[in-house]
């Protein structure tokens, strides 16, 4: 079982015959002809810049056996301080004692080192001190009240049985001062990529290093949305999944701060206690005590081109056929979701840091989030849809669909909201990804309820139909089986799935890459995942590829799904500059 899409197949049936003449004829480049008869999809090439201080490459762990027990699971809390730079120092010192002593029986294993901080410093303070160490990753909870349930009751030690039951583990537990908010990482105790599509026993090789005596053992990464579909050269790094356990890790808390190191061996991959406990040194030495406060209003960047895949032309010809399809007798297609690319090139490098902290002004009721491989562009985003949030059996889901501006005054923002709430064409787009999603859940859990059945979410600049669905797992096995079946939704991709997403793969003329698809992270007894839609692909001497897709049903109509196309990346247009800049301003 395979969380993968149907890209190609049908014999190329309509767009792939359509031709944009307000776009360049040499920007598209033609599929395999090996492959299914797809539209011509555009790729765009980074330069061969390297990108700054790559940490130390670690091991793979889908290489690894996944039935194979992990031998050492383990948790060592240690005294609080009182500043991130006293706790690079504790956790500097604790790396370099355990390189001295004997390695562990074990031939593989994970052990968590965490240093508590009686300060508060935001995460992405700190991941920005970091000199763009490589790889990288950042997540952060939608809700002001943390992300998760999780926290560590601390337990100070200065060492550990190793034997994951004993001293120094963290407990699950409630109290709010503890509760994660971010989470950015550098580096890699273990990673998880393939090109192949996410599988079970690639689900399974993950699991393996997580437990649930060691909470804060997470993997966080994200999966393509159609992972058979061709990959363009922007989002090789990323394989058709690319997950990490950081080997620096920095926790922001409602109250205060810790700062983490984990290291993960093999010998069965060639990992060995030596070669992991040698890079995680290695990545301490390079990490930064000194943590700045990150200004989050930053000059826009002034943008020297940018290009629109599709243009207006190609955009309206395939929303109307997608409309014919719809109205028409001989296909079972009710919804599409069709998407957009917009490249804009930028005078300077755009920070994807910087970008991040700037669109967490914006969201506050949102997931903000950034995932980096070695010598890749960055993945960010700040998406306002939760693909599902696992605790222990208990699992929940959101249908988000239907979106408005928000209004400039209150009285406006009302009579927009009830525009939304009474649109026939927006009742139909929600109540078929509500359903979608509720038929889904009930496959694998019990006690499906669904409350509110219909109401608005508001974002800063937006507001859409929005439902919450919960139930309870049979077994927390069942998690694989509801990541592969709700991804993806019709809020993303369309109805029926398979019919979408073949009219996507053969209409869209770019590669969407992880856009749209589960961005978030597996724990032992708690897992969360995000749509990663509202997201951008950010590299050196790229500027920025910036993502937005939009439902398509009966009634939908070209001009206005253009413009809720605009709506949804002005959050990032705001961080862009649209006049020539001066010479003057160049050479600043």
């Amino acid at each position: 079982m395979a969380i993968a899409a149907a890209g190609g197949g049908g014999g190329g049936r309509f767009l792939a015959r359509i031709v944009d003449s307000s776009e360049p004829s040499s920007s598209a480049a033609k599929s395999s002809a090996s492959g299914p008869s797809m539209a011509s999809r555009l790729c765009f090439h980074f330069p061969t810049r390297r990108y700054q201080s790559p940490c130390s490459l670690s091991m793979n762990g889908c290489e690894g056996d996944p039935a194979a027990p992990i031998g050492t699971t383990e948790t060592r809390t240690f005294p609080a301080v009182a500043t991130p730079g006293l706790a690079v120092d504790r956790l500097g010192s604790a790396v370099a004692s355990l390189k001295a002593r004997p390695s562990p029986g074990s031939g593989s294993g994970i052990i968590r080192l965490q240093v508590p901080i009686h300060e508060k410093v935001e995460a992405i303070d700190w991941l920005h001190s970091q000199r763009q160490l490589l790889p990288r990753c950042f997540f952060s909870g939608r809700n002001a009240g943390g992300n998760s349930d999780c926290f560590l009751e601390p337990s100070p030690v200065v060492g550990g049985n190793g034997n994951g039951n004993g001293n120094g583990n963290g407990r699950l537990g409630r109290r709010a001062e503890h509760r994660l908010v971010s989470v950015a990482g550098v580096g890699s105790a273990v990673f998880f990529r393939r090109i192949r599509p996410f599988s079970y026993e690639d689900w399974l090789s993950i699991k393996r290093f997580l437990s649930t005596s060691c909470p804060f053992i997470r993997a966080y990464g994200a999966i393509r949305f159609d992972a058979r579909s061709n990959v363009s050269p922007e989002w090789e790094a990323f394989g058709s999944f690319y997950f990490i356990v950081p080997q620096v890790e920095f926790d922001e808390l409602e109250e205060s701060s810790m700062l983490a190191a984990t290291i993960a061996w093999d010998d069965a991959l060639s990992w060995t206690w030596e070669r992991a406990i040698n890079s995680l040194e290695a990545t301490i030495n390079q990490v930064s005590s000194l943590v700045m406060k990150l200004r989050k209003q930053v000059p826009k960047a002034f943008i020297l081109s940018n290009n629109h895949v599709p243009g207006k032309n190609y955009w309206d010809l395939a929303v109307k056929r997608a409309l014919q399809m719809i109205n028409g007798d001989d296909s079972a297609l009710i919804k599409v979701v069709l998407a957009r690319s917009s490249r804009f090139l930028t005078a300077t490098d755009i920070d994807p840091i910087t970008w991040l902290a700037c669109l967490q002004i914006e969201g506050e009721n949102a997931y903000q989030f950034c995932l980096q491989p070695p010598n890749a562009p960055a993945f960010i985003g700040n998406t306002p849809e939760q693909l599902f949030h696992r605790t222990w059996l208990s699992i929940s889901s959101e249908a988000l669909a239907g979106t408005r501006a928000r209004g400039e005054s209150v009285a406006s923002d009302l009579q927009i909201e009830l525009d939304l709430l009474s649109s026939p064409k927006d009742h139909l787009e929600f109540t078929i990804v509500r359903e979608s999603i509720r038929r889904k859940l009930e496959t694998v859990c019990s006690g499906v309820v669904v409350e509110p059945r219909k109401a608005i979410r508001k974002l800063s600049r937006v507001q859409h139909l929005h439902a919450v669905l919960a139930g309870t797992l049979k077994s927390e096995d069942d998690e694989f089986d509801i990541l592969s079946s709700l991804h993806p939704s019709p809020a993303v991709c369309g109805f029926p799935t398979e019919e979408a997403r073949l009219l996507i793969a053969e209409t869209e003329v770019f590669d969407r890459g992880m856009y749209a698809g589960p961005v978030g992270w597996f724990g032992g007894g708690e897992s969360e995942f995000a749509v990663g839609i509202r997201s951008a692909l950010v590299g050196k001497g790229l500027g920025a590829l910036i993502y937005a897709g939009t439902g398509i049903v009966e009634g939908s109509n070209p001009s206005s799904e253009w413009d809720e196309l605009e709506i949804k990346i002005s959050q990032f247009m705001k961080l862009l500059k649209l006049e020539v800049p001066s010479r003057q301003e160049l050479m600043t």
